[in-house]
């Protein structure tokens, strides 16, 4: 029999499956949205590019890595892992995992912490502690129903770095609107695994409401974040409602794991969709030569 050999390190590409690039929109365009609401989109500054780059595959491989890892029994009876929706780790991918996390993010965290001013540092590393301690023990956020959804305001936090970074005032309410959202989408994204979390037995908001009570507490999320964006702009708010409001309310109609699953797809554009209906005013201004 041939001995066991583990891997030293992992290639590029296993480390982008796991890192989940399709979701890296949820960290760099949260970015690239606060430095519009600064007026500063275009700006070239050395502390905020390299915020850029971390929050490409060194941050979100410290989002996704860390929960592959923790999660290795609940992906194991997962059918929808193993893709582009997250890796099924093997056993001997652990240890080389958990150096590339440290290997690409402590030399970003410290180069930042060096370049950002402290309240831009603090927040970046709450949202990464955040992260941690969804996944991780002793507080494993991610099994404690309610504060499981209530950490992934962390996904927020982006928002206001470039208004720290650049000594602007923080937008406050489109920061709160998008902690709703986040909640609401943690909520609705958890209603399609809670066949394999509660074989587990992972106790998430999810298992704990049910299909049908998570697809109704999503959905007053998402009218909450409508709401708070109501005052800034009527067309993102109702574009909010339409599609996050209309995606939890076919959930509530047929209230079954695998219409959840059916639905995650929409759940992952709504981003792109909601963000393209609020750069509607931004490419109006561009247009009209009154963005500066």
């Amino acid at each position: 029999m041939r001995p066991l050999t583990l891997p030293a390190r992992l290639p590029l590409r296993r480390l982008l499956t796991v890192a989940r690039p399709a979701l890296w929109v949820n960290t760099v365009g949260t970015l690239v949205m606060g430095l519009w609401l600064t007026g500063h989109l275009y700006t070239l500054r050395p502390d905020l590019l390299v915020l850029l780059a971390y929050l490409t595959l060194p941050f979100n491989l410290l989002i996704y890595g860390l929960n592959d890892l923790a999660d290795r029994e609940e992906d194991a009876l997962s059918a929808r892992k193993g893709g582009w929706q997250g890796a099924r780790l093997t056993a001997g991918e652990g240890g080389p995992l958990l150096r590339a996390i440290l290997l690409l993010n402590a030399p970003f965290l410290l180069a930042l912490a060096l370049l950002l001013p402290p309240a831009a540092s603090g927040v970046l590393l709450l949202a990464a502690a955040l992260f941690v301690a969804y996944s991780l023990p002793p507080l494993r956020l991610k099994g404690r129903p309610f504060l499981d959804g209530l950490s992934n305001v962390a996904y927020a936090l982006p928002l206001v770095l470039p208004a720290l970074a650049l000594g602007t005032d923080v937008p406050w309410l489109p920061l709160a609107a998008l902690m709703a959202y986040s909640v609401g989408k943690h909520a609705f994204d958890a209603a399609q695994d809670v066949p394999a979390d509660r074989l587990a037995g992972t106790r998430t908001v999810a298992t704990t409401l049910g299909v049908r009570g998570t697809a109704a507490y999503a959905l007053g999320w998402f009218l909450l974040a409508g709401a708070l964006l109501w005052p800034l702009s009527h067309l993102t708010a109702i574009a909010l409602w339409l599609v996050c409001g209309g995606m939890a309310l076919a959930l509530l109609r047929r209230p079954t794991p695998e219409r959840a699953a059916r639905l995650y797809p929409l759940s992952i554009v709504t981003p792109w969709i909601v963000g393209t209906v609020a750069g509607v005013p931004l490419v109006y201004l561009l247009a009209r030569g009154l963005w500066p």
